[in-house]
């Protein structure tokens, strides 16, 4: 855990759906940045497993992120969540800035993830120029206390396919971004400016691990997404999943991939 003073301690915000036995794995959903959970609302209306989907601390409804920002706290506060809901195990799914913090969970907490979904993100770090674009960002955001820094995400984030003929994906997008708080917004990006490269920590996990990327997805490629694959240990198991005419929000564009590839990757980790 991070070494952080109690002031600075983390709150993530669960989200259940589905019902659950004390023998089922719930299937734990991490949002990519700057959204909330409300991103994996159509996945989760496809799924035929319990769900936990997860407001990180800052965004949705989890209080205000504090102390140094680091991917690492933001995985704790998941793994204190999870301990709080009684959950010992789960399979872990993240988007984007989800999946890094599934990464550093599965580093920090390997007893929590029975299985691991990455969705259209990567295990590299940051590039220095993209590193500055970050840091960029967050002083913006922090100077003119709005979220006008990243509103322009709400195409970006989308597929040309989607933008085309679902005009409506871009408007709840950007809903979703005027609903976060530009301190936060600040804050994550300096949490991912600071992230290490953890290609190393997914090339030591064992447990059965899933990668989807939308073919569309212009953020983190499937390029992306083929690196990932490569670096997954042989005893995982893993699978590469591309959903077909979705960006980097294949969770929104493409439920019905996305919540088959998880339902896949759960009945491997239940096994």
């Amino acid at each position: 855990m991070t070494d952080q003073h109690p002031d600075d301690v983390l709150t993530a915000v669960l989200h259940a759906s589905g019902a659950t036995d004390g023998d089922e794995l719930p299937v734990v959903l991490v949002h990519g940045f700057p959204v909330d959970h409300r991103m994996w609302d159509e996945t989760i209306d496809q799924l035929g497993v319990a769900t936990l989907a997860v407001d990180l601390p800052g965004f949705g409804d989890a209080p205000d992120a504090t102390g140094e920002p680091s991917v690492e706290a933001f995985a704790d506060a998941v793994a204190t969540a999870l301990d709080a809901h009684g959950v010992g195990r789960a399979v872990v799914a993240g988007m984007s800035m989800g999946g890094y913090v599934a990464l550093a969970l599965a580093e920090r907490r390997p007893d929590l993830v029975a299985g691991l979904a990455l969705v259209d993100t990567k295990t590299v770090d940051d590039a220095p120029a993209a590193r500055e674009n970050r840091l960029r960002i967050a002083a913006e955001a922090e100077a003119s206390g709005t979220v006008d820094a990243v509103r322009g995400m709400s195409e970006t984030m989308l597929g040309e396919t989607s933008r085309r003929t679902r005009p409506d994906l871009v408007s709840t997008v950007a809903g979703w971004i005027d609903a976060q708080r530009p301190a936060s917004v600040a804050w994550a990006q300096r949490a991912m400016a600071a992230r290490p490269d953890r290609t190393a920590v997914l090339e030591a996990y064992e447990g059965p691990v899933t990668v989807v990327v939308g073919t569309e997805d212009e953020l983190t490629p499937v390029e992306d997404a083929e690196h990932t694959l490569e670096h997954t240990s042989a005893a995982s198991d893993a699978a590469l999943v591309l959903a077909p005419e979705a960006g980097h929000l294949a969770p929104l564009e493409a439920p019905a991939h996305v919540a088959g590839a998880l339902e896949r990757l759960h009945r491997r980790a239940s096994a």
